[in-house]
Parts: C-alpha cells; structure tokens; sequence
C-alpha cells in the first residue's frame, strides 16, 4: 500500500511547498503552512477520449442564446449586477463583521417572488435566521432555510430541492470529507468552491457566496477563489455611519463601474435612490470650511461635501489627517497650493473629511479639497449654492474631467446656482442647464474667483 502523499499550503494566500516553512516566501506571513493530504484521483485511458469529448466548433456553430437575467426586489443590486442575477452564476459578496452581508442576502432572497431559493447558514441557527426576518419584517414562501456545514449534504439537499437560486452564508464554514484540514483553510475554500461552482454550472442554478475579509481588508482565501467565480462584489462602509456601498470588482456579465448605496435601518438596508441629497447638509448659511464636490462613482454622478479645518500647529509637527480621501494626495495638493498658490500651510494642521462617511477616489474632487481648506485657512465661507468638478494638477492647472454633463445636469437638479469646471472640458450642450458655468485653467483663478 503506497504512502498518502502530504503538502504543506500557506492559509494566506494558498502557495504550497513539499515540506514546512515558517515564513511564506510568496505573502510574507509567518506560521501559515499547515499539512495537507493529497487525494489523487485514478485516470483511466480510454482510446474513445478523442471521440467522446467535446468537438471544437466554429463561431458561426456556436448558439447566442441570451439567457433571462432574474430580477430582484432590489434595484441598487440589479444595478450593481448588471440588470440582475444570471442563472448558473456564482457571485461572491464580501465585507467586514457587521456591516450587513447577512442582512442584505437575506432581503435578497426573501425579496424575490415566484423564484425557488435554498437559503444553507453555517453561521446562524433557524432561530436565528428567523429573528432577523422578523426584524427585517418580511416573508417569503418559496424561500427554505437549512443549516448545514457539510458539503456532500448541501448538495444532496440541493439536488432534492432543485433551487433556482442557492445562498451560502458563509463559505469560509463548509468543508468537504476529501479534505481533512478545517473548515476556512485554503484547501477547503478551494474544493468546496469548485464543487459548488460545477454544481451550478451543471443546474443553471445562480449561488450567492458570502464570503469573510483578512485584516488588510481583501478577501479570506486563496486568490483563485475570486478567479473561480464570475461576479466579486464588496460591501463596504465605515460601521459609525449608516451608509454603505455595494461595489463590483469583478463581474462577467456587466460592468464594474456601477455601485449601489444603502442606508442601514433599524428593520434592515434601504435603498438610497438619490444619495446628493443624503449626503449634503441642510444647513443653508454658509460656513468656512466647506466645498461641495460634484463626483461620479463608476456611471453614478452624485454630489458629496467636503469639509476641511485648518488650525496653528500646536505641537512641533503640524499634523494631517484625511477621512474618506487619500492622505498622500491631501499631502500633493497642500504641496500644489505652497509651491503654486503662495499660501503658507506648512505650519498648520490640516484636517479633512468626506461627509456621509464615503471613501472617494474621483481625481475630479481635488477642487473642492483646494477651495474647503483655503476657505478654512482665511475663515471665509464659500456660497452654498456652488459646486465643484476638477482635478488639480503638479503644475497648478485645472485638468479636465469625464462625464462633465453629468456632473452638471446633477448640480442643476439639486438646485445649485454655479458650478465651477475646467476650461478644457469642451461641450455643446452647457447652455441647456439652468446653472451658471464657470470655466478656470488654473488654481489662481478660482480663488480670484471665489474670494475676491
């Protein structure tokens, strides 16, 4: 009788190696090799492979049916989707503890009319299940639940049930008999997924995949599970605030440049249909220190404020600090407005946040960042009723922006009286909105323009 072969793989980031290490040479982590077995399975040679498998074919040959995508009761995930769930797809949904994966899913699935869906918890009880349901105050017919942590029993239970769609909550806790590591480890998220992923193939059934995240904030897991499935969407938000943001990072059948934004309730997540006017203040007196950005995340323009405070130093070294924007780029621009401008912040601190509690990356809210930390640093406010689209060069110019129209057709509808763009965004159709348009090359000229 042959000896079981073992390997030794990285619970970090799946990399093996035929004895144990301490340190992994691929991710760096130390003490994450843990031993393996390895199950090989007998091929048996047939001389009919050539003729028994499947036939290369031509274009032209190959049927382009478009399947019906199936639509749920939540547009923002339609959005995010695509136009909906594709059947026989495998969608990966992850976040952080706590900010509302379980709970979205859940809404998800007792959401959807007229659609078989198995709903398998390897977290939470049926009590458990049925607590937050009744929190979420829905119901749901065709909706069956089932705790189960064991893979070869999901499936049975599947193949029984013959679900049109199949939630798994969460994947880091089923495991296989083939593999005899814990449930979580590299191997067992490995096998598992592709189980699940041949099963859906194989059915037509669309699985949803919730999914734990490591501490840098990627998901828990070997790399090849985001290559195994064919949409990866991230839920993310900060747990202080009520806001969260549905973003793909990967998806077959649509773009990744939708996102989808909720609120968190107290019976559940709701969606925001227009979230400018979540994420401004009400306030309608002007106040130092503020700017209103008019961004685009992915397709979705929407206006967020910026609010900015400038103080004297009072220690040796001025501090800086950025909440919802990227800090080394608060250092650029406070490097631009020194070199470029003349002001002299070098011995101030410098505080920013983006309210609502978001995380934006559009280049083009560099100008509101500019105009909310001068208009702190002099004390003086900037109208309320204007807006702000650019992105701030090394230089000191004003870089043109995507999706202007957008930005200002959303300035407009939320009645803003003046939005401030650059000049090298051309366009025809500017006369059409009921805002005035002001166009600056350079950061000099907004401010002439703004406190003069």
């Amino acid at each position: 009788m042959s000896k079981a072969k073992t390997i030794f793989s990285c619970q970090s980031c799946g990399a093996q190696s035929p004895k144990w290490i301490g340190k992994c040479p691929s991710c760096g982590e130390w003490n994450t090799y843990v031993e393996e077995l390895v199950l090989k399975e007998k091929k048996v040679a047939s001389s009919k492979a050539g003729i028994e498998g499947n036939k290369p074919l031509l274009l032209d040959d190959i049927s382009a049916t478009k399947s019906e995508r199936i639509k749920t009761g939540i547009e923002e995930i339609n959005r995010v989707l695509g136009g909906g769930i594709v059947p026989g797809s495998l969608i990966l949904i992850g976040g952080e503890p706590g900010i509302g994966k379980s709970t979205l899913i859940l809404q998800l699935a007792l959401g959807l009319e007229n659609k078989k869906v198995l709903y398998a918890s390897g977290e939470e009880s049926l009590q458990q299940i049925k607590l937050r349901a009744q929190r979420l105050e829905q119901n749901s017919k065709q909706c069956h639940f089932i705790c189960e942590t064991s893979l070869e029993n999901l499936l049975i239970q599947s193949e029984v049930f013959e679900p049109e769609i199949l939630v798994v909550d969460s994947i880091q806790t089923l495991s296989t008999e083939h593999i005899e590591s814990s449930p979580g480890s590299v191997a067992q998220i490995r096998e598992c997924t592709s189980a699940i992923l041949k099963y859906a193939k194989s059915k037509g059934v669309a699985v949803f995949l919730i999914g734990h995240i490591n501490k840098e904030g990627s998901l828990a897991g070997p790399k090849v599970l985001e290559h195994i499935v064919d949409t990866v969407i991230q839920f993310e938000g900060d747990s202080n605030y009520m806001y969260r943001i549905l973003r793909s990072i990967k998806n077959r059948f649509g773009s990744t440049s939708e996102l989808g934004i909720f609120e968190m309730r107290g019976n559940g997540l709701n969606e925001v249909a227009n979230p400018s006017e979540q994420l401004i203040s009400k306030i309608n007196e002007d106040v130092s220190g503020t700017a209103i950005s008019a961004t685009v995340e992915g397709v979705r323009p929407f206006l967020v404020e910026i609010q900015a405070l400038v103080s004297s130093a009072a220690y040796g070294n001025p501090q800086r600090s950025a909440t919802g924007f990227d800090l080394r780029r608060l250092n650029m621009l406070l490097a631009v407005l020194e070199k470029r401008a003349g002001f002299k912040l070098q011995t101030k601190d410098v505080f920013l946040n983006v309210a609502g509690g978001l995380k934006i990356n559009d280049p083009a809210s560099d100008l509101a960042v500019i105009c909310s930390i001068l208009s702190s640093n002099i004390d003086v406010a900037i109208n309320h009723k204007t807006c702000f689209a650019g992105e701030v060069g090394l230089t000191g110019e004003i870089r043109a922006v995507n999706r202007v129209e957008q930005r200002i057709g959303e300035a407009a509808k939320l009645g803003f009286e003046k939005i401030i763009i650059p000049s090298l965004n051309k366009g025809q159709g500017f006369n059409e909105f009921s805002i005035s348009i002001v166009k600056v090359s350079r950061v000099e000229e907004v401010f002439k323009n703004l406190f003069r």
